[in-house]
């Protein structure tokens, strides 16, 4: 049985003092190669895990839009189609440079790749390669995004 303090705690308290997420845009980008459809994956900065291209939305831009910056600035996709709509998110703790973390809701809008160039922001940074989806679901670690991953 719990403790009336302890289910106070956890059922009152503890949400009160938790921020709530912060949204972050995620580009999934795609082609269709000559077996079906290839994402393309970069590495982070940090880690050097396999990431979608993903940030904070852009000031004066809606979702799909900055998700298309971040893939611009991360992966060097010049131009795309991208859904108006996200087609999933997941859910990770952001860990910053000073030891604080913070929840983190990443909506995932998915863009039909048309022009990738090799001069980018971020090229010396990161790395990006082309992979079949459900290698790509192997590569993450966020379970929600394996699963978007492998649905395509």
């Amino acid at each position: 049985m719990t403790s009336p303090l302890t289910r106070a705690w956890n059922e009152i308290i503890k949400p009160m003092l938790q921020r709530p997420a912060r949204v972050q845009v995620a580009a999934l980008c795609y082609r269709m190669g000559a077996d079906g459809k290839e994402v393309l994956m970069i590495t982070s900065r940090g880690t050097g895990r396999w990431i979608l291209p993903k940030g904070w939305p852009v000031e004066g831009k809606d979702g799909p839009a900055s998700a298309l910056q971040e893939a611009w600035e991360e992966a060097g996709v010049k131009s795309a189609r991208i859904t108006p709509q996200p087609i999933g998110e997941y859910h990770f703790t952001k860990r910053h440079d000073n030891g604080t973390e913070e929840p983190v809701t990443t909506l995932i809008f998915e863009a039909e790749v048309e022009q990738l160039e090799d001069d980018y922001p971020e090229s010396a940074e990161r790395t990006r390669q082309w992979m079949k989806p459900a290698e790509a679901a192997g590569l993450v670690h966020e379970p929600q995004l394996q699963t978007v991953l492998r649905q395509l």
